[in-house]
């Protein structure tokens, strides 16, 4: 059986559904024919030619030919003896060969396990090996065993409908997932695991883009405000006055810089060069800087040291694993945050969280003027469609451009305003930047304007 699927491109937007058809990636045909796996290119981008190459093929391929009958042979003599197997000899023209030798059925057991240790040889990211290990060995894997089944084969399309169903994350996170689920069986075919992959049934998972938030100045002094009474001044690791510069310099680190609360709280002190500071090495040798404040500058010159201090970082004491020191700011920033109090216009109380620095750099940056794609440069992100998709309601200059748009829609809607009567009709704003101060001039000397 023959299938045609979609190979997307990386920037698709529709990459987690192979059965896609309405986009221009490359399709290509996989499945077994004849007992014979197959997965080549179809050489187009169109999906019914891809059907129709599909087709083709099965049809070039001839049913397997029955074999002649054999006449009888009489049967061996019965010697009382054990004789040792006659040599194989070579398989003449017409004769039966043995039938192939199936391969085992492999359990959901070892295809989790598996599937783990190829991410590990990849050398994944910590943080994306623990949630490959969330999904499968810690989900997936009891799922399969509290519904009965033992091998990977067993798992069909209904079975991970059901499967999904009993998700409670969010829309997004759950987009996220399905694509992990995806992936992992697909690593089940490229195996001889399973011969179609049963997770290319499942229907999108629909994610409502919510525009991003950020700190706009006002309030962004609130929070630093807030870090003058943070704290309990009855005693701790280090002094309350240490405590709250500590937490002033980090948050103006993360607005200032972009960078993430991990990757701020494991700044080594090496990459501040002066007022720059070396965010990272881009995939072509260049090193990418960030210019920064005095006052930011200033902050971090003069940190005091924490409870560990460790003169590599200015944040961390290198002791453990950087997740608890991120848990640690985390809840810092929560009381923090309760201390601002930061409300919207209605009285509601907005939901805040670090990341939203990182946010607020890129928002201003771009409500600046600064070009997309150098935004996107500066905050490490593999392609620019993924700056857009975050923050393109910020492009100030795309907003220029449809708010003139608009406005010319209204002049070419409207009947044109005269002067005075039996004058020429008065030029729009629109018009007289387009044209020029001359149009005013003209206007002047003619007694028109």
């Amino acid at each position: 059986m023959l299938s045609v699927y979609t190979r997307h491109h990386p920037d698709c937007k529709n990459a987690g559904d192979k059965t896609w058809r309405r986009c221009s990636c490359p399709k290509w045909i996989w499945g077994s024919l004849n007992g014979k796996f197959i997965r080549q290119s179809a050489r187009t981008h169109n999906w019914n030619e891809a059907e129709e190459m599909r087709l083709r093929l099965i049809q070039a391929v001839p049913p397997p030919a029955l074999p002649a009958p054999q006449a009888a042979e009489p049967p061996p003599p019965v010697t009382p003896l054990a004789l040792p197997p006659p040599a194989v000899q070579p398989h003449s023209a017409g004769e039966v060969l043995p039938p192939a030798q199936k391969r085992p059925r492999v359990t959901v057991k070892k295809a989790v396990e598996a599937y783990l240790a190829d991410a590990v040889g990849r050398n994944v990211s910590e943080a994306t090996l623990e949630k490959l290990t969330t999904i499968f060995e810690k989900q997936f894997l009891p799922w399969t065993q509290a519904q009965g089944f033992e091998y990977i084969d067993e798992v069909e399309l209904d079975a991970l409908l059901n499967f999904r169903s009993t998700w409670k994350d969010g829309a997004l996170a759950k987009q996220k997932k399905q694509s992990r689920v995806i992936g992992f069986f697909w690593a089940c075919v490229r195996r001889r695991y399973l011969i179609e992959n049963p997770a290319l049934g499942l229907g999108r998972v629909k994610v409502v883009q919510i525009p991003t938030d950020y700190f706009p100045p006002d309030e962004f002094q609130r929070i630093l405000d807030a870090t003058e009474t943070y704290g309990d001044p009855r005693g701790g690791f280090i002094p309350i006055e240490d405590l709250r510069i500590r937490l002033r310099a980090m948050t103006v680190l993360m607005r200032w810089s972009g960078l993430r609360i991990r990757d701020a709280i494991i700044l080594e002190r090496h990459r501040l060069h002066g007022d720059s500071l070396l965010l990272y090495q881009a995939k072509t040798g260049t090193p990418v800087y960030v210019p920064l404040p005095p006052h930011v500058v200033g902050a971090l010159e003069s940190l005091p040291p924490g409870p560990k201090p460790n003169p590599r970082y200015f944040f961390w004491s290198g002791n453990g694993k950087p997740k608890s020191a991120v848990a640690n700011w985390q809840r810092a920033y929560r009381r923090l945050f309760e201390l601002a109090n930061i409300r919207r216009p209605d009285g509601e109380l907005k939901r805040c969280h670090p990341h939203m620095f990182r946010d607020t750099f890129a928002v201003e940056m771009l409500l600046a003027g600064v070009p997309i794609d150098q935004v996107s440069l500066l905050l490490g992100h593999a392609s620019v469609k993924i700056t857009e998709k975050s923050y393109a309601p910020f492009v100030k200059a795309r907003q220029l451009q449809l708010q003139e748009s608009v406005r010319n829609a209204w002049n070419s809607t409207q009947p044109p305003s005269r002067g005075p009567e039996n004058g020429p009709p008065v030029p729009s704003v629109t018009q007289q930047k387009h044209s020029g101060w001359q149009v005013i001039r003209s206007q002047k000397k003619t007694g028109t304007g």
